[in-house]
């Protein structure tokens, strides 16, 4: 009963991990699927929020909610910005160059943080409150109970605007065919700004629930899960919504048992390995679909 116990607890650990790694993942994978490009900077912008939460709730004093609020609006203006700024001039650029300009946009904000903020990590309480629960002997973390409530509501909300609204379905018509989509009225630049910001905004609540769940601050705090979150994008389906969901709550589980009952040190290499497994058998990514290119 005990193993069963633990094999339960990781599993819902993972469901939390995960959980933000399907958060930041949808950011990839909307402006991938939309814009055709992916956004290397988008993991800085978790730190970005984790920052600006620590600036409006620790050094202003601002009410938590309007801290959040002002935190998202911060990542989502960031992401417009960087739209505008780096990645819209390189539309039609070669993927390398697209590439080196996301790995200097992602230097560039970690950079800034060094700057402001210094490179001493910065204890932050979690500004989660909400008591755990237990069933039996398993004891369930209230920030687990927030991640997987805010990750799921994120999910629905944002499922219901992609496929109810009209911006909504201007993305998805402009991911089908830009060059139709600006013929029928479609402002192709607003839709994909909107993207950019919709995307990183779902990173701030990331970066939120991440450093409640870690509690420290630093630069380099994003790097790491953006990365995982890359992967997730990817073993879901690049391109994919529902893809990058899934393949963030898979990553999660995975790493969260491969920790508890493999090796540690192994963990990112095993999620890895699947990953590479799951490319050999499907390449376009468990959901996603391969498409036929006319030359």
């Amino acid at each position: 009963m005990s193993l069963l116990n633990s094999i339960l607890a990781q599993l819902i650990n993972g469901l939390s991990t995960g959980s933000i790694y399907a958060l930041i993942a949808i950011g990839y994978t909307m402006v991938y699927g939309i814009a055709k490009m992916i956004n290397f900077a988008h993991g800085d912008i978790i730190m970005v929020g984790a920052y600006s939460l620590y600036v409006y709730s620790s050094m202003l004093k601002l009410p938590l909610v309007v801290a959040i609020l002002l935190t998202v609006l911060t990542c989502a203006l960031l992401g417009i910005i960087t739209e505008k700024i780096a990645y819209k001039p390189l539309r039609n650029a070669p993927s390398l160059a697209v590439l080196i300009t996301a790995i200097g946009m992602s230097f560039l904000l970690q950079n800034l943080a060094l700057l402001i903020f210094k490179a001493t990590p910065i204890p932050f309480a979690s500004i989660v409150k909400v008591p755990g629960i237990k069933i039996g002997s398993l004891n369930i973390s209230g920030i687990t109970i927030v991640t997987l409530v805010v990750t799921t509501i994120s999910m629905i909300a944002l499922n219901l605007f992609v496929n109810k609204t009209k911006a909504g379905r201007a993305m998805r018509a402009v991911s089908e065919d830009r060059g139709a989509s600006e013929l029928m009225g479609i402002s192709v630049n607003g839709t994909i700004s909107l993207t950019f910001a919709i995307g990183s905004g779902l990173a701030a609540v990331a970066g939120i629930l991440y450093v409640s769940q870690y509690e420290t601050l630093m630069p380099t705090l994003g790097a790491l899960p953006g990365i995982k979150a890359f992967v997730a994008a990817v073993l879901g389906g690049i391109g994919s919504i529902p893809g990058a969901m899934l393949g963030g709550i898979i990553l999660g589980i995975i790493e969260s048992l491969s920790k508890a009952y493999i090796s540690t040190q192994l963990s990112d290499a095993i999620v890895y390995g699947v990953l590479v497994i799951v490319l050999l058998v499907k390449p376009s990514g468990l959901l996603g679909k391969m498409k036929m290119e006319k030359v």
